[in-house]
């Protein structure tokens, strides 16, 4: 059994503040095979054993056609010993993006044809949330994002639902910072695959995640700070629920 004792306590901080599961949920959880996505997938099989209101949970990893060796069999194996039911569905993104479309930035493109083939899946599979592995660093990096790039305050929120298909996305590893899902991983050396994307670490994404850690390194606690302003303002879903005690917590840090 493996111990996430640490991720489990930012999992359900995350997921009783903003009412992310109910009694008879079937969420499926987005694996990328990413470090981030096998931390949520880890934590959620987890979560559900002790959890008072029951959920059920699948695994839908998207193959994106970026690499045609790609193996996932030992998210497979990972996956058998968590009991949690496994699918792998091909897709044509890659050709989509790049191929036919050539875009210049296919970062937006890519992620709209991502998610549209996950919550397609998990509709088909009788699914009403989907789990996605944003964390605090992530929701913090995309508020610098939207601000610098497209002068406007925003982030993406703990729970969105799309009336369209009738589908709740959830993101319960939205307190948990990135620090944290790392030494996880590392600490049981989870099957992380590397992204197979061409323009992997070459985003404007990746230009914002290094600014902050550039900043980080003179003010230690600004990615808790922007977060906590995110909360405090109630921005895009956020609640500024126990906001002093968090910030108190960092500064010890």
């Amino acid at each position: 059994m493996i111990n996430a004792r640490r991720i489990l306590s930012y999992i359900r901080r995350a997921v009783d503040d903003y009412d992310m599961i109910e009694n008879g949920d079937k969420i499926a959880v987005g694996v990328s095979a990413g470090k981030d996505s096998l931390t949520l997938l880890c934590g959620l099989a987890q979560f559900r054993r002790f959890y008072p209101k029951k959920f059920e949970i699948i695994a839908i990893t998207l193959d994106c056609g970026f690499d045609d060796d790609m193996d996932f069999s030992q998210i497979k194996v990972l996956c058998k010993d968590l009991d949690v039911e496994y699918h792998i569905i091909k897709t044509n993104i890659k050709q989509v993006v790049f191929d036919i479309r050539n875009e210049k930035n296919p970062c937006s493109l890519c992620s709209k044809l991502r998610h549209g083939a996950l919550n397609e899946e998990a509709k088909k599979m009788g699914c009403n949330k989907v789990a996605l592995g944003h964390h605090l660093d992530d929701s913090v990096e995309t508020f610098v994002m939207n601000l610098i790039f497209e002068g406007r305050i925003g982030t993406f929120a703990p729970v969105t639902y799309l009336d369209r298909i009738d589908l709740t996305l959830i993101r319960p590893l939205i307190y948990t910072p990135e620090k944290e899902i790392t030494s996880f991983v590392n600490k049981v050396d989870l099957p992380v695959i590397s992204s197979p994307c061409p323009i992997d670490k070459k985003t404007k994404r990746e230009d914002v995640k290094q600014l902050l850690a550039d900043l980080s390194k003179k003010y230690k606690n600004i990615k808790y700070s922007i977060f906590g302003a995110i909360r405090l303002k109630e921005i895009d879903g956020y609640k500024k629920t126990d906001y002093t005690v968090r910030k108190s917590e960092n500064d010890k840090e």
